[in-house]
């Protein structure tokens, strides 16, 4: 049950940074959710190849290119969905930025699993 409200929050991040970025457009919430998924199923797949193999790099910029391998995997969901567009990497950037803060806000109401 859990696992269906986090995906129906993180739908509703995407939403709401879709509202807020400019450049960002979803057309549904539904289109939303499914974006979602699609972003977190490459982050845990391509991205954490990517990950791996830029782990010095990533250690010496203090996470910096993980924060850019997070927004490449939004453009590259960007590229797969006609309904969910950015335009560009600046809006991919900035998406990501407010769905991490909308997610940090979520969390912190919600709570930790016990």
């Amino acid at each position: 049950m859990r696992f269906i409200i986090e995906i129906l929050l993180m739908g509703l991040a995407f939403f709401i940074g879709a509202r807020i970025v400019p450049g960002v457009h979803v057309d549904s919430y539904a289109t939303s959710i499914i974006a979602a998924v699609l972003v977190a199923l490459a982050n845990s797949t391509i991205g954490f190849i990517l990950r791996l193999l830029t782990f010095p790099v990533n250690f010496l910029t203090l996470g910096l290119v993980s924060f850019i391998i997070t927004v490449l995997m939004i453009l590259l969901v960007d590229n797969m969905m006609t309904s969910f567009n950015t335009s560009g990497f600046i809006a991919a950037a900035f998406l990501a930025i407010v769905v991490a803060l909308i997610k940090a806000i979520f969390s912190a109401v919600v709570g930790e699993k016990e």
